[in-house]
């Protein structure tokens, strides 16, 4: 068992009030990740959002599946002509503006009528293909942004994004070469420009960061290349985007407009853009903020300088089957992360904001490692307080360390702060825990306490703090779960109890003195708090 006392000098985080701050955008709550458009019919999915809008603040909502088959958009006329339907697109776009959140628009997948390969992933069976006919595909596109444009109005849609496609260098995502994906592109950039020229479209939407290619990205046959990788020692390889460089000559080439960059980060895993096997690797845990480095300054070296970055997708693994993601450390994580990389993106999307997500069907049991902030029961997991705790920061930074940040608000001027301890034992990203939760109850038990000194001076004689912890019996859904029994299903009762439990965080409260206030406080492994003014 981990020792409760630190066994280090303590880490100091400390402030003036009266300090300069250093303006940032909240770029983590800007965008959200959900499975597919037609889970977002179900009552209990927006249910769900609407609570993530109101407490977390998320802004915009991303998500597979507009043009599948279940939701019955593509139709032809009786002379062939593309003339779509969009009764159940309408429902879902009308209840996600009433929410209070807009689109971020994915256009995919393709609709059977008009899809080289059919079924090619998932539990619903998505068409992860290449157009048969282009020009269908680009007219599909185009009369979907003019009956936007016609429904809610073009200063509405003006305020929306529109990335084409999703992961098209992986299958089951999409089972076509790069070639055709670029021309899937520059259809639908065309389509949406044609409607008017302020709309934003962006792509490529690849998946992952990679080790730099060694291969032309077409090859077929890449498990022999993983091999060797997979043998190499990674912190020395040099990490890239997928097909980026190549969507950006392309196109530049051809004169396309690019109004933002969309990739997906996740730190986890390793898809190989031959679409041939892959490696599943950990990489360190800076592997975030090292690869949003570099994608800024690929994008400021660019022929679009000025493109936006949106990472539609991110999370500790890109599995919906894992373990970890139900855990303390995932909330740990990810407020390490979002902390590490504030300025460098315009949106890191964390995928996604529900467990109501069915790619590999429904989760058989109440915890199942599932993406979501809330589990289908709506019981939040501890990433869903990281993400609370960040949308309460401030939007001027007064100081930062390896143990979280101190920010100001310039609408009161109260101060805000954010700690969290990431174990130092453990040098990788979470690790995955995808066949059981042994590695995942293996690394919450790695890690000795950390003390934290927080210093905060120039404060008025009666200022008071409130203190807010997540930690393995405060805010920590899956252990009220284990407490219970661990049930595949949960009575009402069982329900109630663990939801209560996991809304119930440890708080406490503290008063300056003299003008400063100092804090001395001992967090355990992978443990977080917000700190807020009152």
């Amino acid at each position: 068992m981990a020792p409760t006392e630190p066994t280090s000098d303590p880490s100091i985080l400390s402030a003036h009030v009266g300090g300069d701050g250093t303006p940032f955008r909240h770029h983590w709550n800007l965008v959200a990740g959900a499975g597919r458009a037609n889970e977002g019919l179900r009552a209990d999915w927006q249910r769900q959002l609407r609570e993530v809008i109101e407490v977390q603040g998320f802004r915009y909502l991303r998500f597979h599946g507009l043009f599948h088959d279940d939701m019955f958009v593509y139709r032809e006329d009786e002379s062939g002509q593309v003339a779509p339907s969009f009764q159940y697109m309408d429902v879902l776009f009308d209840a996600l503006l009433e929410s209070g959140i807009r689109p971020f628009v994915e256009f995919g997948f393709m609709p059977s009528e008009i899809a080289v390969h059919t079924a090619t992933g998932f539990w619903w069976r998505a068409n992860g293909s290449p157009p048969t006919d282009f020009d269908k595909w680009e007219q599909l596109v185009l009369r979907t942004v003019e009956h936007w444009r016609d429904r809610y109005g073009i200063d509405e849609i003006r305020t929306w994004y529109f990335e084409v496609w999703n992961e098209p260098n992986l299958a089951p995502f999409f089972r076509g070469t790069r070639a055709e994906y670029l021309e899937m592109y520059k259809r639908a950039a065309r389509a949406v420009k044609s409607v008017d020229t302020a709309l934003r479209v962006g792509g490529p939407a690849t998946s992952n960061f990679v080790p730099d290619a060694r291969f032309d990205g077409e090859t077929e046959d890449t498990s022999q290349h993983a091999m060797v990788l997979a043998a190499e020692d990674l912190s020395a390889l040099e990490w890239k985007p997928v097909w980026l460089a190549e969507f950006l000559a392309f196109t530049e080439q051809e004169s396309l407009p690019v109004d933002f960059i969309s990739v997906h980060p996740y730190p986890t895993d390793w898809a190989l853009d031959g679409h041939g096997q892959g490696a599943k690797l950990t990489r360190d845990v800076n592997a975030t903020a090292r690869d949003l480095r570099l994608l800024r300054t690929l994008v400021n070296e660019s022929h679009y300088p000025d493109a936006e970055i949106h990472l539609t997708e991110w999370s500790s693994s890109s599995s919906s089957r894992d373990h970890t993601h139900d855990h303390l450390q995932a909330g740990t994580f990810v407020l390490k992360a979002n902390l590490d990389t504030i300025g460098l993106v315009d949106s890191l999307a964390y995928w996604a904001f529900t467990d109501i997500f069915e790619e590999e069907g429904g989760g058989q049991e109440p915890f199942h490692g599932g993406f979501g902030l809330l589990t289908h029961h709506g019981i939040p997991k501890p990433t869903y307080h990281a993400y609370r705790f960040l949308a309460e920061l401030g939007d001027e930074l007064l100081a930062t360390t390896d143990v979280g940040a101190l920010t100001r608000r310039s609408e009161d001027g109260k101060l805000v702060g954010a700690l969290f301890h990431y174990p130092a034992e453990v040098t990788l990203t979470v690790p995955a825990s995808i066949d059981s939760r042994d590695i995942a109850r293996a690394t919450l038990a790695t890690g000795t306490p950390r003390a934290v000194s927080v210093r905060i001076d120039g404060l008025a004689p009666d200022a008071r703090f409130r203190l807010e912890v997540v930690d393995e019996s405060s805010g920590n859904a899956i252990a009220a779960w284990t407490d219970r029994g661990s049930p595949a299903n949960l009575s009402r009762a069982d329900q109630a109890a663990i939801d209560e439990s996991a809304r119930a965080l440890r708080v406490e409260e503290y008063a300056a003195s003299e003008g400063a206030l100092t804090l001395d406080i001992t967090l355990q492994p992978w443990s977080f708090a917000l700190l807020t003014q009152l």
